[in-house]
């Protein structure tokens, strides 16, 4: 019966020690938790400023250029620039 007891002791005596080990990672992972909040937010990344349009001189030059390579044929020129114009 002593026996037993001793067996039962060390049972018991293990269980205490894991029941302590759990307590203090809890007792972390609270400690973390609470650091985590307490913890300004990372500031938000402005967003990029959005690129200025074009103004209408330099469109109207884009035109002139695509035309004077051949990719706009005349009559698309002239189409273009009324569109450009009447804006």
């Amino acid at each position: 019966m002593g026996a037993a007891m001793l067996g039962g002791a060390a049972l018991a005596g293990r269980h205490s020690q894991r029941t302590q080990t759990e307590r203090e990672d809890q007792e972390a992972r609270i400690q973390q938790l609470e650091a985590q909040q307490q913890a300004p937010p990372p500031p938000a990344a402005a967003p990029a400023p959005a690129a200025p349009a074009p103004s209408l001189t330099d469109q109207l030059k884009q035109l002139g250029d695509l035309k004077a390579s051949g990719v706009l044929s005349d009559e698309e020129f002239d189409a273009a620039k009324q569109k450009l114009l009447a804006s």
